[in-house]
């Protein structure tokens, strides 16, 4: 499974292009908590089947969310949040529902039984897993979308990743590191993963240098002497 500090890390490498003016350790605090909070979903396991990678990491939520922060902040006379926050605030609530969409939910989409990406309006995992390449021999292949047609009644079925739903998945995390039916007298391992894969030690690292290098920019002086 991917990590909240796989997550983190890719986190602070689009908080640091993406803040602008209003990048500070608080900006940055309040995005880390949007990017990670979200891994708390593996807690409902205890009262909700298949909870981890669903309520936390479908894009129905964040979708409402951002239609309602921009309703409110864009359409309406008086906006209920500007009259309580800072513009910068609202700046820094657009890029945490951003890097919750870019740098939490597709790296958990990519791996295992996926995640549960339109939930609550349906109850489906989906993977997103397979290429594009352009061939000599076959032209421009994609395997993300199998279209397959009955040659008996020409139907048509799509495939694009889907798998089973809250009642059949389970993905193991330190919370519920097994699935609760599985009957077995082995001892429960919790393992709490930080980089299991090379490219993902390497995105935290990127992170961590973005992080760095921003710091530090800030701290160059500038030529006007200012």
């Amino acid at each position: 499974m991917v990590s909240s500090v796989v997550h983190a890390g890719f986190a602070l490498l689009l908080a640091a292009g993406l803040l602008g003016e209003y990048y500070d350790r608080r900006a940055l605090a309040v995005v880390l908590a949007i990017v990670v909070i979200p891994e708390a979903d593996s807690v409902l396991g205890f009262v909700m089947p298949g909870a981890h990678r669903t309520v936390g990491h479908n894009l129905v939520l964040p979708a409402a969310a951002a239609a309602l922060l921009y309703y409110d902040t864009r359409l309406r006379e008086r906006s209920a949040l500007r009259e309580r926050l800072a513009d910068r605030w609202i700046a820094v609530a657009w890029v945490g529902l951003f890097v919750h969409v870019f740098a939490h939910v597709p790296l958990d989409w990519v791996h295992l039984e996926g995640v549960n990406v339109f939930w609550p309006l349906r109850d489906r995992f989906y993977v997103l897993d397979g290429e594009v390449l352009l061939s000599t021999a076959d032209g421009v292949v994609q395997t993300f979308v199998d279209l397959r047609v009955d040659p008996e009644t020409g139907s048509r079925t799509v495939d694009a990743g889907g798998g089973g739903t809250t009642e059949t998945v389970h993905v193991n995390n330190p919370v519920e590191p097994r699935d609760p039916d599985e009957v077995t007298d082995e001892p429960v391992e919790r393992i709490f993963p930080v980089a299991n894969a090379g490219w993902r030690l390497y995105l935290v690292g990127t992170g961590l240098f973005a992080l760095a290098a921003r710091r530090l920019q800030d701290r160059a002086p500038r030529e006007d002497g200012a």
